[in-house]
C-alpha cells in the first residue's frame, strides 16, 4: 500500500464519525500523491503526513450561559490549533447548530493550506460552538460570547492564535468576544480580527472574502482569454461572502442573478440589488422573502428536499458561497448542461468530491475554496499587521494589497499544477503549492 493510502486509512481509523474531515483529507492527499511518491520513503520515515493530518492541539470545553428567561443553557465549544509551522494559528470561529469536532477539524485542516497560499506568515486553526445566534437577543448573544471567551482566552494571543469570524460570527459577536478578552487579560492587542473600525479593525475586511473570490475568478478567466464582463453569474448564500462577491462581480460588468439562504432562493434576472440585499440581511436580519416582496423582478423559491435551487439557473459562472457540500453531483450535471464555464468556491468545501471530478472532466474551470476564498484570511493577516504597527490603512490600500495577493495565489496554483503535469487542475495546484511551503517549514523545525 502506498504511503498516501496508509495515511488516509490512519485518519479514518483515528477519527471515527468525522466524514467532513475524512473528505477534506482525502481530497488533499489525492492531490499530493504525485509529490509524495517522488520521495515516499523520506516522507514516511519523517511521518510527515501523519503529523500534518494530526492537530497540534484540540480544545473542547463547555459554554454555560443564561437566556433572557433566566434559564441556564449549555453549549459545546471547540478550538482546533492545527499547524503553526509558518506562523500563529489563524482561522475563524463558527457559531451554528451543525458545529461538531469533525467539522472544525475539516475547516482547520483546509485552513493550513489556504493560509500558506496567501504568502503571509499564518498557520492553520479553526474554532466554534454549536450555539445558534438566530433568534437570540443582543443580551443573550453578549452573555454567550462572554462565557465562550472566558474559556477561550487561555489558549489564544496575538502571537499564538488569532481567531476571526465565520458563519454566525459577525461584527457584533467579535465585539463582545474582544471586550471580554480585554477585560480578562487587561491587554489591548490584535487577538481577534474582523474587529470594528473604532477598535483596531481593518477597512475592507468585511468585503474581503467576496471581493477576493471575484478577483481570483477574474484572474482565472483572463488567463483563458475572457473576463467577467457580460457574464451571467449564479451565487449561493446571502451572507458576507455572497453579498460582496455579488457586489464586486457586478462592478466588473457581470450580472448576478441569484442568492440563497437556508429557507429558499431568489432568481432576479435583472441582477441582484445589493443595497436591498444588504438591508434585508445585514440590517433587518430577515429572510429572502423580504427581498422578493420589495423587488418586482425577483422570484422567490422555497427550499424543498431534492431540489437543486440556484444550480438549475442557466449561467456562465457559478460561485458557491453558502456552506460545505451544497453543490453535489446532480447540481454539477445541471450546471454543465446549462453551459457553465467556471466554478469558484466562496465557501469552504461547498462542492462534493464527485461534483468536483465531474466538473473537471467536463472542462469546467474549477478553483477550490482554499485558494478562491483566501481573501478573507489574507485581509485578516493585514489587520494583524496594522495592529502590530499601530497603523490604519485606507480602504484603497487594503483593497490593492488584496488584489495583489489573489493574483499571486492564482499564479502559484497554476504554476504548481503545470510543474507536476496537471495543467488546469487548480485543486491539485492549490494543495501542492500550499503543502510544499508548510512541509519545508516542518522539516526545518525538526520532529515537533
Amino acid at each position: 500500500m502506498s504511503y498516501v493510502d496508509e495515511v488516509y486509512d490512519y485518519v479514518v481509523e483515528k477519527n471515527p464519525a468525522q466524514p467532513e474531515f475524512h473528505q477534506a483529507v482525502k481530497e488533499v492527499l489525492e492531490s499530493l500523491r504525485v509529490v509524495i511518491e517522488k520521495d515516499e520513503e523520506k516522507y514516511r520515515k519523517e511521518a510527515l503526513l501523519e503529523r500534518i493530518v494530526t492537530p497540534e492541539r484540540q480544545i473542547l470545553f463547555r459554554v454555560p450561559w443564561v437566556d433572557d428567561k433566566g434559564q441556564v443553557q449549555v453549549n459545546n465549544g471547540f478550538r482546533v490549533q492545527f499547524n503553526s509551522a509558518i506562523g500563529p494559528y489563524k482561522g475563524g470561529l463558527r457559531f451554528h447548530p451543525s458545529v461538531n469536532l469533525g467539522i472544525i477539524k475539516f475547516l482547520g485542516f483546509e485552513q493550513i493550506f489556504k493560509n500558506s497560499l496567501t504568502g503571509l506568515p499564518i498557520g492553520g486553526g479553526k474554532g466554534g460552538c454549536d450555539f445558534d445566534p438566530k433568534g437570540k437577543s443582543d443580551n443573550e448573544i453578549m452573555r454567550f460570547c462572554q462565557s465562550f471567551m472566558t474559556e477561550l482566552y487561555r489558549h489564544i494571543g496575538a502571537d499564538t492564535d488569532v481567531p476571526a469570524g465565520d458563519i454566525g460570527v459577525g461584527g457584533r459577536e467579535i465585539g463582545y468576544l474582544y471586550g471580554q478578552y480585554k477585560r480578562i487579560r487587561d491587554v489591548y492587542e490584535g487577538v481577534l480580527t474582523g474587529k470594528g473600525l473604532t477598535y483596531g479593525g481593518s477597512l475592507a475586511r468585511t468585503e474581503a472574502t467576496g471581493y477576493g473570490l471575484v478577483y481570483l475568478t477574474e484572474e482565472l478567466l483572463k488567463d483563458h482569454g475572457t473576463s467577467l464582463k457580460g457574464k451571467t453569474v449564479v451565487v449561493s448564500g446571502a451572507g458576507n461572502v455572497a453579498i460582496y462577491a455579488t457586489q464586486k462581480a457586478q462592478q466588473l460588468g457581470a450580472t448576478v442573478v441569484s442568492v440563497s439562504d437556508s429557507t429558499g432562493w431568489i432568481y432576479d434576472p435583472e441582477g441582484i440589488d445589493v443595497e436591498l440585499l444588504r438591508d434585508v440581511k445585514e440590517v433587518k436580519r430577515a429572510r429572502l422573502t423580504e427581498y422578493a416582496n420589495a423587488r418586482k423582478s425577483a422570484e422567490y423559491h422555497e427550499k424543498k428536499n431534492g431540489e437543486h435551487g440556484v444550480w438549475n439557473i442557466k449561467c456562465d459562472v457559478a460561485l458557491p458561497c453558502a456552506t460545505q457540500n451544497e453543490l453535489d453531483l446532480e447540481d454539477a450535471k445541471a450546471l454543465v448542461a446549462n453551459g457553465v464555464t467556471a466554478v469558484c468556491e466562496g465557501a469552504n468545501m461547498p462542492t462534493t468530491i464527485e461534483a468536483t471530478e465531474y466538473l473537471q472532466k467536463n472542462n469546467v474551470l474549477f478553483v477550490c475554496g482554499k485558494a478562491a476564498n483566501a481573501g478573507g484570511v489574507a485581509t485578516s493577516a493585514l489587520e494583524m499587521s496594522q495592529n502590530s504597527e499601530r497603523l490604519s490603512w485606507t480602504f484603497e490600500e487594503v483593497d490593492s494589497k488584496l488584489q495583489g495577493i489573489m493574483a499571486n495565489i492564482y499564479k502559484s496554483i497554476s504554476e504548481a499544477a503545470k510543474e507536476y503535469g496537471m495543467e488546469g487542475n487548480y485543486v491539485a495546484g492549490a494543495n501542492i503549492a500550499g503543502f510544499k511551503k508548510v512541509a519545508t517549514a516542518m522539516e526545518a523545525q525538526g520532529v515537533v
